[in-house]
């Protein structure tokens, strides 16, 4: 048999003391490895997620109640290639299903301008408002391409104990981004 480093037996160890601790789950990825989260991280987890969920369903209704069309965007943007692709579903192994709405931006609104015309617009709704490096990308390449008209990103904002969204445009948020 092997012989083990001290080091590598100490990591061993507290993974298996931790696995049978009452403050922590253990579960194995594909390789086999097992991996120890905090409970607590966990709920934090599926609270935030859920609260996300019902932040996005108020956005579209406080949208749709302005005259917007709301619909769920199911496309993505390679950027490496610069173009649009077909949103990968994500698998939910527990539910045995797959989600749909991993695309970019969240939803996709029309609304009549004028006798002919219609604004397209894209929606991305984040609870904190911050874009990451990629999504600013994204963003950028959906307005240089002339696919959406503008781009809101909807963001919480507490006052008091209700939740109001409030708006922000793309381009002038991120006007360095944005090619003219």
């Amino acid at each position: 048999m092997k012989r083990i480093k001290k080091e590598r037996k100490k990591k061993i160890m507290e993974k298996i003391r931790k696995a049978g601790s009452e403050k922590y789950e253990t579960s194995w990825d594909e390789k086999g490895v097992p991996k120890s989260k905090k409970k607590s991280e966990i709920k934090k987890g599926r609270t935030s997620r859920a609260r996300g969920a019902r932040f996005e369903l108020k956005v579209r209704a406080e949208l749709e109640a302005q005259g917007w069309i709301m619909d769920k965007w199911t496309n993505n943007v390679d950027l490496d290639e610069g173009k649009i692709v077909k949103a990968k579903r994500k698998y939910n192994p527990f539910k045995k299903m797959l989600i749909v709405g991993t695309g970019f931006p969240d939803f996709i609104s029309f609304k009549k301008k004028g006798k002919k015309g219609h604004e397209v617009i894209g929606v991305e709704v984040k609870i904190n408002g911050i874009l990451s490096k990629i999504e600013k990308e994204k963003c950028a390449w959906y307005l240089n391409k002339g696919i959406f008209s503008k781009i809101l990103i909807a963001k919480a904002v507490k006052e008091g104990r209700k939740i109001n969204v409030e708006y922000v445009d793309f381009r002038e948020r991120y006007v360095k981004l944005f090619k003219k």
